[in-house]
């Protein structure tokens, strides 16, 4: 009977090594990013484009830097953005799908005519990976509470789409 055990948890765990080889330890994205920021009842529409790199500890776990540049020009008044984040993300991969949630935090850079910021920045939320081939995947959608604070708080969300590589 503790034959028949240990045999069943050993195929158990070589299944799930047999299982991980299929899931790239990293993937690198790279796409378009739209974010909109408001406080004090004014807000900031922003476009621009992030990156990000994740390292898959485990098919579910990853580990996850993601950068962002953004430029506005509203209502007359122009800047630019940029954010470095970094931060957990848990895959629920499905076949060709992977839905993901992360929470992202770091800071942000922010310059206009005759002034330039640091603050933190944060970001909550997931997305969805479509994976085209191993080695190749959309990013249909990645939606994410996005969190500032140059001088008092300025909540929103970013969206964000494009190009996933997996290696």
């Amino acid at each position: 009977m503790n034959r028949l055990v240990l045999l069943c948890a050993l195929v158990v765990c070589l299944a799930g090594v047999a299982s991980a080889q299929d899931v790239p330890k990293v993937d690198v994205f790279g796409g378009y990013s739209y974010a909109y920021l408001r406080a004090n009842g004014n807000g900031a529409s922003f476009n621009g484009g992030s990156a990000s790199g994740a390292y898959n500890v485990t098919p579910w776990l990853g580990v996850v830097g993601d950068f962002g540049g953004y430029h506005t020009d509203t209502d007359g008044a122009s800047g630019n953005l940029f954010t470095y984040l970094f931060g957990p993300r848990i895959n629920f991969r499905q076949g060709k799908f992977t839905p993901f949630v992360q929470g992202l935090l770091g800071g942000g850079h922010l310059t206009g005519p005759g002034f330039s910021s640091n603050a933190f920045a944060m970001t909550l939320g997931g997305g969805l990976d479509w994976n085209a081939s191993e080695r190749i995947g959309i990013r249909v959608a990645q939606v994410e509470y996005f969190m500032t604070r140059f001088g008092n708080t300025q909540n929103g969300v970013r969206v964000s789409t494009g190009v996933v590589f997996h290696f």
